[in-house]
């Protein structure tokens, strides 16, 4: 029965109302992240180009959707599945590869993509 007054001497009391700040605190951290997110994920710091994923990782990663191989688009730095039409980006290094992220291309631009590679 003695734990229990030291337990509630150790918690947090309950915060009331927001500190003055709060609100505006809140927003500048939206508006980075915001700007974090929306900056070009193809071009790297400085405006170089991103370096490509490593061979052996292109070598294991298949499309989530049809388990087919994907190939990596250099100029628009996304993993591409000629199959279905979809793009999936790479943001930061990393492959975003859930479907609701991916980014449909259509067969015309594929064909053109084919064609010059």
């Amino acid at each position: 029965m003695q734990a229990l007054p030291r337990l509630r001497l150790l918690t947090r009391p309950a915060r009331r109302g927001t500190p003055p700040g709060a609100p505006a605190a809140a927003a500048a951290r939206r508006a980075r992240c915001a700007a974090a997110t929306n900056e070009g994920s193809a071009a790297g710091p400085g405006g170089e180009p991103p370096p490509p994923p490593e061979p052996g990782l292109l070598q294991i990663l298949v499309c989530p959707l049809s388990k087919k191989p994907l190939r990596y688009e250099e100029s628009t730095n996304e993993l591409i599945n000629e199959e279905l039409g979809i793009a999936y980006p790479i943001i930061d290094g990393i492959p975003n590869m859930i479907p609701q992220a991916a980014r449909m291309i259509g067969k015309d631009k594929q064909k053109n993509e084919s064609e010059q590679t």
